[in-house]
């Protein structure tokens, strides 16, 4: 299947080593390298960089 190829299930890991991951997909031709978003950690209460994992 082509569309799993394009689009694959990354999981992004909390930077601040709370262990806690958000799980998305991302476009592989628009975004080749390793993927980084800050969103919210529960564990720590505060935003923070989520980097992607494989």
């Amino acid at each position: 299947m082509a569309g799993n190829e394009i689009r694959p299930i990354v999981k992004l890991r909390s930077t601040a080593g709370t262990g806690y991951t958000y799980v998305t997909r991302k476009n592989r031709r628009t975004t080749p390298d390793r993927l980084v978003l800050r969103k919210f950690d529960p564990v720590v209460r505060r935003h923070v960089d989520f980097r992607e994992d494989r």
